[in-house]
């Protein structure tokens, strides 16, 4: 196999990826998943199947072989996943686990998920995939280290789902890619629990959400639609406070819980859907200022509700930075470019995306080859007004 991989080298992908890769059952597995991690390390351009066995081999027949490994070959991306995570955080440390769509645009109509949907943040609708993404939110950037599939109805069941050879676990609800990423989160890790950031909003229930992660005893900061039903904590009468969506539990003048002079509107709740026998337990309605619609409408959902606003806000600003993230992953390392049409071929592309994309930059870091150009440094000022545009453009 031929080609550079910049700065660490043959030398450095070999490693990284017989650390990822090297519970696979077949040595042509291995052999290919480094392949295609060097192919989008070092192809400029479009990373298409016959560019990237280009790159790693004279073979006439690399280009049909990896393509194979992608789409057929019947190995498990989760275990993969998971030493890629344990990789990351071995060299930066999480600061927020960040959960945000990746709205991915296609031509044809035969690919796993392919629908028609309305994207709110540019106002369009398109012929699309809808992927949800687990990123470890660090000081130095975010790196994608999980992904998920949405799908639709039409996917539910069917020859659609068999051809696409969607396994029986995958449930075509709209809350269910969100929680097999929360579920990642549960399992163990090298650094103490950090806050979860769910930026999925518009399309699905976020009460199974919030469940779970009140369930796991998991700090978290969760987008929720303006019609959410939540009542004032504490309530003013001993019975249960009358519900109101969360949109309007900010209206109105400034209370004793509102940040005064527009900055952020914040308000102390609690969930009406909590059963009967629970104690009442606050939680922090929050959105952040701006001037466009887009922006200052959005609502968030904390159980913190002993840290200042302003930090609040840095956590709710990660899905900014990760739109950042997805615009580079795009520019440079295919995230757009999966040749496939089955459920596993996509989720084995996003991995060694991902995989391809932590290398370059921490494999740099560590070399000490530079400053890394990375995206959401959590030293800069929130800014709230930055557009989630990113994630479909």
């Amino acid at each position: 196999m031929r080609g550079t991989a910049g700065s660490g080298g043959v030398d450095s992908v070999n490693r990284f990826t017989d650390l990822l890769f090297g519970d696979l059952r077949r040595s042509d597995q291995r052999r290919w998943a480094h392949a295609y991690v060097l192919g989008l390390l070092t192809t400029p351009g479009k990373k298409s199947m016959r560019r990237l066995a280009a790159a790693a081999s004279d073979s006439p027949t690399a280009a049909q072989a990896l393509h194979q490994f992608i789409n057929e070959s019947p190995w498990d991306w989760r275990p993969v996943c998971d030493r890629l995570r344990h990789w990351i955080e071995g060299r930066v440390r999480p600061r927020a686990w960040t959960i945000a769509p990746v709205v991915l645009p296609k031509r044809g109509e035969r690919s796993c998920g392919v629908h028609r949907r309305f994207i709110p943040h540019t106002g369009r609708t398109v012929n699309c995939q809808v992927g949800t993404a687990l990123f470890m939110s660090t000081d130095i950037g975010d790196f994608p280290c999980g992904w998920s599939l949405l799908l639709p109805e039409p996917w539910a069941r069917g020859d659609l789902r068999e051809r696409a050879r969607v396994p029986d676990a995958a449930v075509a609800r709209p809350e269910s890619p969100v929680l097999s990423l929360i579920e990642l989160l549960l399992r163990p890790s090298r650094h103490e629990p950090v806050p979860v950031v769910v930026g999925v909003d518009g399309y699905l229930d976020v009460r199974p959400l919030l469940h779970v992660l009140i369930r796991a005893r998991r700090d978290f900061v969760v987008a929720v639609p303006d019609g959410l039903p939540l009542a004032p904590f504490p309530a003013a009468r001993p019975v249960r406070a009358r519900p109101r969506a969360a949109a309007r539990m900010l209206d109105g003048p400034s209370g004793p819980e509102r940040a005064v002079r527009g900055l952020v509107r914040n308000q102390l709740v609690q969930l009406p859907f909590a059963r009967d026998e629970q104690r009442p337990q606050p939680f922090r309605l929050f959105a952040g200022p701006g001037t466009r619609a887009d922006s200052s409408g959005r609502l968030w959902l904390t159980n913190i509700v002993d840290r200042p606003v302003g930090e609040l806000m840095q956590y709710a600003d990660r899905t900014a930075a990760v739109g950042e993230t997805v615009s580079l992953l795009e520019r440079g390392f295919g995230l757009r470019d999966f040749e496939g049409r089955s459920f596993p071929g996509w989720h084995h592309h996003m991995t060694l995306v991902s995989a391809a994309f932590a290398h370059s930059r921490l494999t740099t870091a560590a070399d000490g080859h530079g400053a890394l150009d990375m995206p959401g440094d959590w030293s800069r000022e929130s800014d709230f007004d930055r557009s989630m545009d990113l994630l479909s453009a």
